[in-house]
């Protein structure tokens, strides 16, 4: 049975157009999947950012960049319902942001798991499946059948009965992404989901992701210091600097003089062997590898 949220992605697919393929990127909607309107946050009397307008289309992918400390997981939060606008309005798929909220699914930074942790990788998706449901000794066997069918989406099956804390990170995080699955979304957050693993992991976890917006239809707001393992998967980016930002394709925010003007001190952006690699950003603002040494 579809939940509310997938019924209304469902109506929202009939106004797309037959030949949409892979993007999104002029598909008309009549809602968006996440809308935000003269939104501003702040943080110990400094604004993080004001004056956002920003509509996310089902099925399109949103990278979200910008300096340490710019607001960029908090953007997160304001959309999860953790955290209030200082002014403005947030919705989601057509009502107001509220904690809970089962049309959005997260994923979070990859953390290893404890060795010795006696938790099933699989124990971890079914928290996903039934986790409202806490203490209940014999799960039904149709969670037990949707947990099954989230670890064979994400290609973890042969390794789900292991105990989590012996799985390798780029395994953990295949496990995170069922979770994140589990109410059949038509929004996924990800907050830094490919931080520490290594490349094989991270265009592994990546594709993961976007085979889900591209067969499902949901929109993907991604957050990371690093835009070039999803370069080619992204739409459009949101670049947080220095309480100011600009949103548009990776052709229309990623140059020199965009970036210059955001951190307001030259930048320069180099494009290299499919990469897009940044020198001159401020100290203490890091980019990881998007930065030149």
């Amino acid at each position: 049975m579809l939940n509310g949220c997938r019924q209304t992605s469902m109506q929202w697919r009939q106004h797309l157009p037959s030949d949409a393929g892979d993007s999104v990127r002029s598909a008309p909607a009549t809602t968006p999947v996440v809308g935000i309107h003269d939104g501003a946050l702040g943080f110990g009397g400094r604004t993080l950012w004001s004056g956002l307008n920003l509509d996310i289309a089902p099925g399109e992918f949103l990278a979200v960049l910008g300096s340490n400390g710019s607001g960029k997981s908090s953007l997160l939060k304001t959309i999860l319902g953790q955290q209030k606008l200082d002014s403005g309005s947030i919705t989601v798929a057509g009502h107001a942001a509220r904690r809970g909220d089962r049309c959005i699914g997260y994923i979070p930074q990859q953390k290893l798991a404890a060795p010795g942790t006696p938790l099933r990788g699989r124990d971890l998706v079914t928290f996903g499946v039934n986790g409202h449901r806490f203490g209940v000794p014999t799960l039904p066997h149709s969670v037990k059948l949707r947990v099954d069918e989230l670890i064979e989406s994400v290609g973890a099956t042969e390794y789900a009965s292991q105990p989590i804390g012996s799985l390798s990170g780029g395994e953990q995080q295949r496990l995170r992404v069922a979770q994140s699955l589990a109410d059949d979304p038509v929004l996924l957050l990800c907050d830094e989901p490919l931080l520490s693993l290594d490349l094989q992991h991270q265009r592994g976890v990546s594709e993961l992701i976007d085979e889900r917006r591209r067969e499902h239809n949901t929109a993907v707001v991604f957050v990371t210091h690093d835009v070039n393992p999803v370069l080619r998967m992204v739409d459009r980016i949101l670049y947080l600097a220095g309480g100011k930002f600009m949103i548009g394709t990776p052709d229309e925010v990623l140059r020199s003089d965009v970036l210059t003007e955001l951190y307001g001190t030259p930048v320069e952006v180099v494009r290299t062997g499919g990469r897009v690699l940044v020198a001159g950003i401020p100290q203490g603002d890091h980019h990881h590898d998007e930065e030149l040494a």
